[in-house]
């Protein structure tokens, strides 16, 4: 008997049940059984567990992931429902790591509207002890002392990635990685004390001013820029040194003309990011820049305010009515997150416009 005749004898029941095995499920499938599963996770464990919706979406999480597991294993087999499981494995891993960002950013926002007017960026705290105010002088500190330290943290950590890449061989150049690891990963209070140490001896313990919190600022910045700087040189191909030197050019133009124009587009985006990352610092401007209530705009004479620093004094002395400080901690906690998104934003924007052109 053929084939044919074998096939058209069996059961319709046996042939239905593997084409749905050997079938697959579309993505609106997909999709219904997630929300059906999720509902059934929510209606289950909400009433027992008396929790709020947030959690009960958190609590069903696994059920809404081995019931639609198991339905695709029913429907389209154990390979298909294996990467099935392991792609809402990973979803559900990266919806848990933007969740909290996600709520910061909606909870800044929300309370930082209140006061994210005109007068806010126009005027500062001289005088004022309840209402209105704002955080001109905060603003105006934190762009100065963050450019004084990106004046002092760049040359020195693009020329030390340099020497590290290009010159560095032997005991001194493990030894100064070794000095840019540790440094990368120490405490920001750490590098608050080290500026105020160094600025005590010759100035004396009453010392605050802005400079001193951009040295604060750049202990931190050096080994990101050094870093950043480092591995974007590695990644230069040889075959362009090597070019350069059968020209007859020498090293230091070499450097100068061929490596350092490849990687500037990585090196640009990398002190952007580092920038971003040193202007939220709080500790060592509280330690050694001060806090003040006034517009000052020299970094080398008397204390100067930050937006950190504003934004936890706020906090902390919120004086009366609370409500007011509170309101205007808020609106400087939403403008450093402005400025920390532009720098990212600035960052894409210069690798993009100054990444390598290819064919």
């Amino acid at each position: 008997m053929s084939a044919d005749v074998l096939e058209l004898e069996r059961p319709r029941g046996d042939a239905l049940a593997r084409a749905l095995q050997g079938g697959q499920m579309s993505r609106t499938a997909v999709w219904g059984v997630v929300a059906f599963t999720l509902a059934v996770g929510i209606v289950l464990t909400f009433p027992v567990l008396h929790i709020g919706p947030v959690a009960a979406v958190l609590v069903t999480a696994p059920i809404v992931i081995v019931g639609t597991w198991a339905v695709s294993r029913a429907v389209e087999g154990a390979r298909r429902a294996t990467d099935r499981l392991v792609t809402m494995l990973v979803m559900t891993s990266f919806a848990l790591a933007v969740a909290p960002l996600v709520s910061v950013l909606w909870t800044v926002v929300q309370n930082g509207l209140a006061r994210f007017d005109t007068q806010f960026f126009t005027s500062d705290m001289r005088g004022v002890i309840g209402e209105g105010g704002g955080a001109l002088h905060a603003i105006m500190g934190t762009l100065l002392i963050t450019s004084a330290t990106a004046v002092i943290s760049v040359p020195i950590g693009i020329l030390t990635a340099i020497y590290l890449v290009e010159y560095g061989r032997g005991a001194l150049a493990r030894w100064i990685t070794m000095l840019v690891d540790v440094m990368t990963g120490i405490p920001s209070i750490v590098a608050g004390l080290f500026a105020f140490a160094l600025f005590r001896i010759f100035f004396g313990p009453a010392i605050r001013f802005g400079i001193g919190g951009a040295v604060a600022l750049s202990v931190m910045m050096i080994p990101i820029v050094v870093r950043t700087t480092e591995e974007m040189l590695r990644i230069v191909p040889n075959d362009l040194r090597e070019a350069s030197y059968a020209l007859g050019v020498p090293k230091w133009r070499t450097v100068v003309q061929v490596v350092l124009p490849a990687a500037a587009s990585g090196i640009s985006a990398g002190v952007i990011v580092a920038v971003a990352r040193i202007i939220g610092e709080t500790a060592p401007l509280l330690i050694i820049a001060g806090a003040t209530t006034n517009l000052n705009f020299n970094l080398f004479s008397g204390r100067m305010a930050t937006l950190p620093v504003f934004t936890f004094s706020s906090y902390a002395q919120p004086g009366f009515p609370p409500e007011a400080a509170k309101d205007r901690a808020w609106a400087a906690a939403l403008t450093l997150m402005l400025l920390v998104m532009i720098l990212n934003l600035v960052a894409r924007l210069i690798a993009r416009l100054l990444a390598p052109k290819t064919a």
